[in-house]
């Protein structure tokens, strides 16, 4: 009987990096960046971002026939500033591979001289280094069914150390779980690392993006069901996190106090992060220190994206 040929992935990126955001901050993780996003968040640094017509998009713009790898394009200031994990232009920067030569991709992202193996377990530290799984959007069906496909495939039969121990997903918030996915998350028989969800959901005043597409409470509500079961043996980790980028307009910050209170109507009660809108270090200058002082007059995280102050606006880092 012939053996049947594994699926390709597709996927945009993987990378070792720290965390730059939220509750992590500072940690040194391993990216899987898949392709494909349901939102396209154009009103991102936009002078109005809910008037489509005034919108300057540079990603529509740039010529890609000599671009041959995603680290040989900029980093956007208007609209959003990964539009090649998603945007059918960049399509031909993606990767396919199986799902256990991901896995092996991943942990190569992890060498270095200290840790010449890739353990996720470093040999010198003997901290641990995370999983993020990011996008376009990581909770679309097709990238819960290929997460699920590489750890049971290579990570699931791995000895500690040789899997990772914390895995992050960066999401929208807008995709329901499959059951299949749920399942398989929400059993620590099944997934034996700690599963945290960093949702971003996305304003209108602030991404141009319609509150009927971008904001689900009852979809992350459910993401909050899957971590409190997966982590129901690690009581003291933190099952979320919800993330806003807001610049300081007023309408913005009246739109998040309402979303909130639909998230916590939910009963999502994760604590709230705020970070100023701006892919770039320069774009974020403009606005940081006003925004910092608004979300702590409301009592909330504030978060700067820490790798653009250590690596610049570059991608892949």
């Amino acid at each position: 009987m012939t053996e049947k040929k594994a699926k390709p992935i597709a996927y945009s990126e993987i990378f070792h990096s720290i965390q730059g955001e939220g509750h992590y901050t500072g940690v040194p993780s391993t990216w899987l960046r898949f392709f494909l996003c349901n939102l396209q968040c154009d009103g991102f640094g936009q002078d109005d971002p809910t008037n489509p017509d005034s919108y300057d998009l540079p990603y529509l713009e740039i010529d890609v026939k000599d671009i041959t790898k995603i680290e040989d394009l900029p980093v956007w200031e208007k609209g959003c500033d990964s539009s090649y994990s998603w945007s059918k232009k960049f399509k031909h920067l993606q990767h396919k591979h199986t799902s256990k030569d991901i896995a092996a991709l991943l942990t190569d992202a992890n060498k270095n001289e200290y840790n010449p193996t890739g353990l996720w377990t470093h040999p010198v530290s003997e901290q641990t280094t995370h999983l993020c799984i990011t996008g376009g959007e990581p909770l679309m069906k097709h990238a819960q069914k290929a997460f699920v496909d590489i750890w049971n495939d290579t990570f699931r039969g791995n000895s500690v150390g040789w899997k990772p121990r914390d895995v992050t997903w960066e999401t929208n918030g807008t995709q329901e779980l499959t059951d299949e996915f749920f399942n398989f998350v929400g059993n620590p028989g099944c997934f034996t690392a700690r599963p945290f969800i960093s949702c971003s959901p996305k304003l209108f005043t602030v991404s141009g993006e319609e509150a009927k597409r971008a904001i689900k409470p009852e979809f992350v509500a459910k993401y909050d069901d899957m971590v409190r079961r997966s982590n129901r043996t690690h009581s003291e980790i933190p099952h979320g996190q919800l993330k806003f980028v807001l610049g300081p307009k007023k309408e913005q910050w009246e739109e998040l106090d309402d979303v909130i209170s639909q998230f916590r109507a939910a009963g999502v009660d994760w604590p709230v992060w705020i970070m100023p809108v701006g892919a770039t270090l320069e774009g974020q200058a403009m606005c940081d220190g006003d925004v910092a002082k608004m979300a702590q007059s409301r009592g909330f995280n504030v978060s700067a994206r820490v790798h653009t102050y250590l690596y610049g606006n570059l991608i892949g880092v």
